[in-house]
């Protein structure tokens, strides 16, 4: 029984590395092993051994060292620990989601981590934010992905809600993938944030979602977006947090009507 348990322990970790359980299912799973997997997910991330006049921050995913600027004085110039979990996933699941030729966007892209290792394994990636990031962004995708990727990735705006269907008309914009990290926190946009989830997906497009928990009002999101998605839980770390969703549209005669969408 003893040697039962742990050879148990040891596939079912396993699986939670490789993205494919979660800890809702499987509460053996203790804090202990959720630490060693997020420490693992940590170690890809280091630091320049010399400061410099620029804070940058130094990752190790997709088999390339990839160097991120950074401004602290802004939300979205930070690398967030829902990213790395999002990278991570992407890297050690690359069989089961392909990105190779694959159509990817990116919401509230931030430092373009997320964009930077999907075009990395092979898609061809829209990267996009506020107009204020679009610099910094820019910056960190072409440095990271010049001469590297198979498709160069692109840089746009979006404002979340707004001009969805000039810049982004539906009759010609076909993602096969969404993602987005950390775009659900303590801002006014929640509603704009749903509506444009709502105009950039299609029947068959996948949303990977990596969202950190806090608030009680941000956190009731989920619920919302459930109205008009199917969600499942890909990976949980509760010491983080954070959870891993997967999401694909509900046919139009399932999904709920929503106050959004008014």
């Amino acid at each position: 029984f003893f040697f039962f348990n742990l050879l148990f322990n040891i596939v079912v970790q396993l699986c939670v590395i490789q993205g494919c359980v979660s800890y809702h299912k499987y509460p053996l799973l203790r804090e202990k092993e959720d630490e060693q997997i997020v420490a693992e997910i940590m170690r890809r991330r280091f630091f320049p051994a010399l400061m410099t006049h620029k804070a940058w921050e130094g990752f190790h995913f997709a088999g390339h060292e990839i160097r991120i600027t950074e401004a602290i004085d802004c939300y979205g110039a930070v690398v967030w620990p829902s990213a790395l979990v999002l990278c991570y996933f992407l890297e050690n699941n690359s069989k089961q989601y392909n990105l190779v030729d694959k159509n990817v966007i990116e919401i509230g892209a931030g430092t373009g981590l997320v964009s930077i290792v999907a075009s990395l394994l092979g898609a061809l990636v829209t990267a996009t934010d506020l107009p204020e990031l679009l610099g910094n962004l820019q910056h960190n995708v072409f440095r990271n992905t010049k001469m590297k990727c198979k498709h160069q990735p692109h840089v746009k705006e979006l404002s979340w809600g707004v001009d969805l269907e000039k810049n982004f008309p539906r009759s010609s914009c076909h993602f096969d993938y969404i993602m987005a990290a950390d775009v659900v926190y303590h801002h006014p946009f929640l509603d704009e944030l749903l509506l444009t989830f709502d105009h950039l997906c299609k029947n068959d497009t996948v949303i990977l979602w990596a969202m950190r928990f806090r608030l009680e009002k941000e956190n009731q999101f989920v619920g919302r977006f459930q109205t008009l998605f199917n969600l499942e839980v890909l990976s949980d770390f509760p010491s983080l947090n954070i959870t891993l969703y997967k999401a694909m549209r509900k046919s139009r005669m399932t999904a709920r009507p929503s106050k959004l969408m008014v």
